[in-house]
């Protein structure tokens, strides 16, 4: 049976844990023993933190009957009627905590609470889900008071500072990020910096959450290229390990649909440099989903633009063999696409011999003329046509070579 999650009442407000010690501060208000001490005496901070008005004093009063309901609400023996009800706890400092705290007092203490990655929790539970939350969030500056959390955070290069850094990115991914002024304040360097770090070496849900930023702000017209004063090349590579390492599908596919941004907003050749062509040949000589091959195919059609892309492309040896494979098999955008790539590197530039024998060995050359006998887009068709007069006479020296399609090769002649 799934395990009950405890009331809210049981938790403490600043570790968002479940209190094993709770004491009572000044103010009212209930904490655990270690959380508060921690905030007090650690970080020398004579406030309340949940409503950050100044301590009267600092004794910590400790509150029994709290401590009494949380142990019977653990041991499953004690009976219901034994033990006082949560109920019963109801006091006007609990009642203030029960009411929400306004937005823009959340953001005021977010700068100031050594506590941040709780601050954030309680920040994304406050606007997930909530359109009005997050307009109100927006308008009061609640992207770059994260955005300067972020910075701050990958300043410090602390493992507890990198975890608010996440925290905070999680805030920022639930937002639409769909008007101008969002994009361009997630695009400042203080915020995009650090998300773009989180691509790169943040956990798995951290990369989510930073690919899910930057997908919604690429999309924005006239918002600016993210990818300008970032080092394309580390985060070409970055997204290649990820892709290579399949940690998950959905982390993947949205590796594939940031990397084919990338890829459109720089020079091919950065990809290629990093090894883009052959991580990808080895993905789509594998690739089960037919969307993820139409976009490694776009992606592979993209790089084989330029001469080091289709160098690279010639010299791995599975490459013609899992194009050709998509043809007349996955769908038909990837047959449209497998044609456009062995295109490139047959016809565009002067093919090896080694390309144009793959194209041979692995049917891609009888998939062509098949392609001739069925309907397909006119450009798709012309790209057909030209690849067989071109390089016919190459392929009919094969023994292996169908005798009847060498036959229709000289019709084409």
């Amino acid at each position: 049976m799934e395990e009950e999650e405890p009331p809210q009442l049981f938790l403490c407000p600043i570790s968002m844990e479940l209190m094993e010690d709770p004491v009572t501060v000044s103010t009212g208000v209930t904490y655990d023993r270690r959380s508060i001490q921690q905030w007090v005496f650690g970080y020398g901070r004579p406030t309340c933190p949940a409503t950050m008005q100044p301590l009267a004093n600092l004794d910590l009063t400790p509150n029994h009957t709290l401590k009494r309901v949380i142990a019977s609400w653990l041991s499953p023996s004690t009976s219901a009627s034994s033990s006082p009800s949560t109920s019963s706890l109801s006091s006007p400092a609990h009642d203030q905590l029960a009411t929400p705290v306004p937005l823009s007092r959340m953001l005021e203490n977010l700068e100031e609470t050594p506590f941040k990655v709780t601050a954030l929790k309680s920040m994304r539970a406050r606007i997930a889900g909530d359109v009005s939350a997050q307009c109100e969030f927006v308008s009061c500056g609640g992207i770059q008071a994260v955005a300067r959390v972020m910075a701050q955070a990958l300043a410090e290069r602390d493992l507890s500072a990198f975890a608010a850094c996440e925290e905070a990115a999680a805030v920022l991914a639930l937002l639409p990020l769909g008007d101008a002024a969002s994009a361009g304040c997630v695009l400042a360097p203080e915020c995009i910096a650090p998300v773009v770090a989180l691509l790169q070496r943040g956990g798995a849900e951290a990369r989510l959450h930073a690919m899910d930023i930057v997908t919604k702000v690429s999309s924005v017209a006239g918002a600016g290229d993210w990818t300008a004063g970032v080092e394309v090349g580390d985060v070409v590579k970055s997204l290649l390990e990820l892709l290579a390492d399949e940690v998950s599908p959905r982390l993947s596919s949205r590796a594939l649909d940031v990397l084919l941004d990338v890829v459109e907003r720089s020079p091919p050749a950065k990809a290629v440099e990093v090894g883009a062509v052959h991580v990808l040949v080895e993905l789509l000589a594998g690739a089960a989903d037919c969307r993820d091959a139409e976009r490694i195919l776009l992606l592979l059609k993209r790089l084989c633009k330029c001469p080091e892309g289709r160098l690279a492309f010639a010299e791995h040896d599975l490459a013609v063999a899992a194009v050709a494979k998509t043809m007349m098999r996955v769908s038909q955008l990837a047959t449209q696409l497998a044609v456009k790539v062995l295109w490139l590197v047959s016809v565009v530039a002067p093919p090896s011999e080694k390309v144009l024998e793959d194209m041979v060995l692995t049917g891609a050359v009888a998939k062509l003329l098949g392609l001739l006998h069925v309907e397909t887009p006119p450009a798709t068709k012309h790209k057909t046509v030209r690849m067989v007069r071109i390089n016919g006479g190459f392929w009919r020296q094969y023994p292996c070579f169908p005798t009847d399609l060498r036959d229709y090769l000289r019709l084409l002649d």
